[in-house]
């Protein structure tokens, strides 16, 4: 009988000290599994088409949160009509800037997706083994099972058959679930319907509320800082739909001053329109010169930074 594979700790990947990897920085990391939840009519599924679109296009979640690697995204909308997620979509990227016609969404059209049935298990398998997304969206939990999701055993199945999906692919999985209804009085995670199963299996999970007429978000990351009450609105512009950040600068600061110092550093410069030496992003950061130099050290091992006579700036997403 063969053994499994290991190998020596010491001899594992390392990656830059307090570094994460982000597919969309600060709302989900780079190929993450979890929970987009919240109570019906909270616009989680604008949200999910949101991620979709910025994902697909480079440009940024929410006209906020910047896209580390864009890519091909596959979404199975099992609610919404065709028509329906094709206007949604189209008003999302009239207000994000992207050039819907030049999209790499690939919508499952199929009319059922059962993911308890190993005939459609591998029938999802097949589709992303062909289209290699750097994203799956599937909208929502609700309908692609008919197991009891108070049951941790059978919700288990579920989970590990996307768990195994990602890390075979390579893949992002962000699954769209529905919260308790009545259920404010909740920490989020724990708001959600079924087995506490849903809550622990997340890498990154984003809730929606709704407290009278206020939308919020809240993120939750297994290995970054995580943020509460993010307000949000549906807007409208002629026909187009789409969710807006509407925290002011003081919030936005707060938000900063509470991330990692490699976040914090990445947030400066995002907010600058030209490149800018290590003392004027000291200056910016409130940190040590020290910090922010290894910062910029790690930023720069991944890609996300560069420095030229000018000083550093962010490099420019990666094409899809």
């Amino acid at each position: 009988m063969s053994v499994l594979p290991f190998q020596r700790a010491s001899e594992l990947p390392a990656e830059a000290a307090g570094a994460t990897r982000w597919l969309v920085e600060g709302l989900w990391s780079e190929q993450a599994v979890g929970i987009l939840g919240g109570e019906p009519k909270c616009c989680k599924s604008f949200l999910a088409l949101d991620l979709a679109v910025s994902v697909a296009s480079g440009l940024p979640c929410l006209r906020r949160y910047p896209v580390r690697q864009s890519g091909r995204v596959l979404l199975f909308p099992a609610e919404d009509s065709l028509a329906v997620v094709r206007r949604r979509l189209q008003g999302i990227c009239t207000a994000a800037g992207a050039v819907f016609e030049r999209l790499p969404v690939e919508v499952i059209t199929a009319p059922a997706l059962r993911l308890d049935t190993e005939t459609d298990r591998a029938r999802l398998t097949a589709t992303v083994e062909s289209l290699r997304p750097v994203l799956l969206i599937l909208d929502p939990m609700i309908r692609l099972h008919r197991v009891d999701e108070n049951d941790a055993s059978q919700i288990a199945v579920l989970l590990s058959f996307l768990r195994e999906l990602q890390r075979r692919f390579g893949v992002a999985v962000v699954l769209v679930h529905h919260a308790r209804k009545d259920s404010n009085g909740s920490r989020p995670g724990q708001a959600l319907r079924g087995s506490s199963e849903l809550h622990g299996w997340g890498d990154s999970n984003l809730y929606m509320r709704r407290r009278g007429q206020q939308l919020t978000l809240t993120t939750e990351h297994r290995a970054a800082p995580s943020h509460d009450d993010i307000p949000l609105e549906l807007t409208e512009a002629g026909a187009a739909l789409s969710l807006t950040i509407t925290a002011g600068p003081a919030d936005v600061a707060a938000a900063v001053a509470a991330a990692s110092p490699l976040e914090r550093v990445r947030q400066a410069l995002a907010d600058l329109d030209a490149p800018a030496s290590a003392q004027r992003i000291r200056e910016l950061c409130g940190m040590r010169t020290s910090s922010v130099c290894e910062s910029l050290a790690a930023l720069a091992g991944q890609g996300l930074v560069v420095r030229d006579d000018r000083g550093y700036r962010l490099s420019r997403p990666q094409a899809a």
